[in-house]
């Protein structure tokens, strides 16, 4: 369970989030703008809230009456950026291994089997393909032993074709990993085949949450109103 109760102001756009995301995989969906990826960098730990409190499974990540506000670092938490990040000076072995915690951090040859990307190990950044890139991205967030995995818009940057062949691999983490997830995403279809919470953000609130089917059908309301 994730609890998100905080104010966060960035230059004149103000976010303020209070819900409890339930299940496996939460999505936070909504149009671009609405404050999705600034949610997940104050769970990461990459921006500050002005005030209120984040917490992960009863650990307190941030809290600003308790005057708590652990190091990205200290979080466990595995973060899947838009632009993958990857290392390009390191092969695709160096970058999986890098954030890896002794104790916490799962099997390499589990990760690499889940993600079908034993072939790459030996590779350079530079030599990957964009899905091949997202999976290894996938696996280096994995190999950090997160207590929570964040994704935004992993597949925002790829085709269609592309897409369906890398949903397989993110259900797989969901249901083999048994790591939680939080998932942000504008496309209906994604949040409800891989989600089982959803929380509607629009202009910095949370307008609606529940079920996929509910919240996806609601957006649609709202946007034909």
């Amino acid at each position: 369970m994730i609890a998100l109760d905080f104010d966060l102001v960035q230059g004149s756009f103000t976010l303020r989030v209070a819900a409890r995301v339930m299940g496996r995989t939460a999505a936070l969906f909504g149009p671009s703008g609405a404050g999705k990826t600034t949610i997940l960098d104050a769970i990461a730990g990459l921006r500050t809230p002005r005030s209120g409190r984040i917490i992960v499974d009863d650990r307190v990540l941030f809290s600003s009456a308790e005057r708590v506000d652990l190091p990205p670092r200290a979080r466990r938490i595995g973060y899947v950026t838009q632009d993958v990040a990857l290392f390009p000076h390191m092969n695709v072995r160096n970058n999986l291994v890098y954030g890896r915690h002794s104790g916490s951090s799962p099997n390499l040859p589990r990760v690499l089997q889940m993600l079908e990307i034993e072939p790459l190990v030996d590779r350079r950044v530079g030599q990957l393909s964009g899905g091949e890139r997202q999976r290894v991205a996938l696996g280096r967030a994995l190999m950090s032993g997160p207590s929570l995995l964040l994704l935004d818009e992993p597949l925002a940057a790829v085709d269609v074709a592309l897409r369906r062949r890398i949903l397989p691999y993110l259900e797989r983490i969901r249901d083999e990993m048994h790591v939680p997830i939080v998932y942000v995403s504008h496309d209906p279809d994604e949040v409800r085949r891989l989600a089982d919470h959803v929380l509607l953000i629009e202009h910095g609130r949370v307008v609606a949450e529940g079920l996929p089917a509910d919240v996806v059908r609601r957006a649609g309301d709202d946007s034909r109103a």
